[in-house]
C-alpha cells in the first residue's frame, strides 16, 4: 500500500518534505502539490519527476480523492484554515509547527479532529524523534534520575540567520517553542506558570530594523513544580542545543552532536553546527517513516497531536504576554477533552 501524500506549500520546508516523501520514505508519494506562487508546483514536479497533479487551490487539493494525507508547510498564519479543511475532508493532516497562531484557532482544529472519531493530525515537532531526546525520556520514565527537579536548556541559532525584520516575540514562536512542546513530552505534564527575563542585549541587535531583544531567558514551571530554565539566543555562535535533567539521584544530559576531531597547529577543534537541518534532519526522516508505517498497517499515530500543538501554543502566548508586562504569567488550559486523554 501506499499513502498518497498532497503538500500545500512549497518554500523550503515543503520542497524539503516533497523531497524526502518521494526520495528517503517507503510506503509514501507524493501525489498532489498547490502553492500560491504560480508554476511553483508544476516546476517541482518536473525537477524530482513526480506523478502528481499541481492544484489551482488547497480546497481542491483536500477534498481530491488521490489524497490521503495532506502536508501543510504554508505560512503560519494559513496553518488552521488548511488543517481544518483538510480534516472536514476526512484526510490525514501532518502540519508543521506551530499547529496555529491563536488559541482559538487551535481549539477549532481540536474540534474538527474530534469529529472524525479518531486521531487524524500530527504536529511536526521532531525532536521526540531524535535518539538524544528518545534517551533522555527513557532515563526519566524508568527512574533511574529519580524524580525530575529541574532542567536547563539552551537554544541558539547561528549569527545573523534571522531576517532583520524579526521581532522578540519571534524567539517565542518559532525557536523556543521547540523546547515547551520537548520537555512536555520528556515530563509528561502541563505547565503552571511561565516568566521571561531579558538579560543585557548583544550588539547585532542594533543590526536589526526592529528592537529585537536578544537573548532571552525563559522560565517555565510545570504543575508539581518541576522548573525549566531556558537560554534563548537567535545570535549565537551557531546552532547548539542543550537538554540537562536533574532528577533526585542524578543527571541526564543530551549528547553533544558527534564530530571529527580536528589536531592542527598545536590545537584539537570540533565544528559546531550552524542550520537546525543539519541536527535534526534525521528525525524528521524517522517521523515520516512512522507516520507513513502506521498508517499503511492501520495503527493509530503516535507523534505529537493536536493537545500538544494546542498546548505548546497557550505556553507560548503566556511568555510573549511576560515579555510585555515582566510578570510571571499563569498558563491556563481548557479541561483536557477525554478524546485526547485515549491517546496513547
Amino acid at each position: 500500500m501506499m499513502i498518497r501524500v498532497g503538500i500545500v506549500g512549497l518554500g523550503k520546508i515543503g520542497e524539503d518534505h516533497l523531497n524526502r516523501i518521494q526520495n528517503r520514505i517507503s510506503g509514501m508519494e507524493v501525489t498532489g502539490v498547490y502553492d500560491i506562487v504560480e508554476n511553483r508546483g508544476k516546476d517541482l514536479i518536473e525537477k524530482y519527476n513526480l506523478n502528481a497533479e499541481s492544484f489551482n487551490s488547497y480546497q481542491e487539493l483536500v477534498a481530491s480523492d488521490n489524497i490521503d494525507l495532506v502536508v501543510v508547510t504554508a505560512i503560519n498564519q494559513l496553518h488552521a484554515e488548511v488543517s481544518i479543511a483538510a480534516l472536514n475532508n476526512n484526510k490525514y493532516v501532518f502540519v508543521e509547527k506551530p499547529l496555529a497562531m491563536t488559541e482559538e484557532e487551535c481549539l477549532e482544529i481540536l474540534k474538527a479532529e474530534e469529529k472524525t472519531g479518531k486521531r487524524m493530525l500530527q504536529v511536526g515537532f521532531m525532536r521526540r524523534y531524535d535518539p538524544g531526546y528518545i534517551k533522555l525520556k527513557e532515563y526519566i520514565d524508568s527512574g533511574e534520575i529519580g524524580k525530575p527537579l529541574m532542567l536547563h536548556c539552551r537554544h541558539y541559532n547561528t549569527y545573523l540567520s534571522q531576517p532583520k525584520n524579526y521581532v522578540s516575540s519571534q524567539a517565542i514562536v518559532e525557536t523556543f517553542i521547540h523546547e515547551i512542546e520537548i520537555v512536555h513530552w520528556l515530563l509528561g505534564e502541563e505547565y503552571k506558570t511561565a516568566k521571561v527575563y531579558f538579560p543585557k542585549r548583544a550588539s547585532v541587535t542594533n543590526e536589526y530594523e526592529t528592537k529585537l531583544q536578544d537573548p532571552q531567558v525563559v522560565i517555565l514551571e510545570t504543575e508539581s513544580g518541576v522548573n525549566i530554565v531556558t537560554e534563548v539566543f537567535v545570535n549565537a555562535y551557531g546552532y547548539d542545543i542543550h537538554c540537562d535533567v536533574v532528577g533526585e539521584l542524578g543527571m541526564a544530559q543530551l549528547p553533544a552532536v558527534p564530530s571529527v576531531v580536528l589536531s592542527k597547529g598545536a590545537k584539537r577543534s570540533t565544528d559546531i553546527l550552524t542550520d537546525w537541518k543539519e541536527r535534526f534532519i534525521a528525525a524528521y526522516d524517522v517521523e515520516f517513516q512512522d507516520i507513513a508505517d502506521r498508517l499503511n498497517s492501520g495503527r493509530e499515530l503516535a507523534g505529537p497531536s493536536s493537545w500538544d500543538g494546542y498546548t505548546a501554543a497557550v505556553t507560548a502566548d503566556a511568555c510573549i504576554k511576560s515579555q510585555e508586562t515582566g510578570e510571571t504569567e499563569s498558563i491556563k488550559l481548557i479541561e483536557k477533552p477525554e478524546f485526547y486523554k485515549n491517546f496513547k
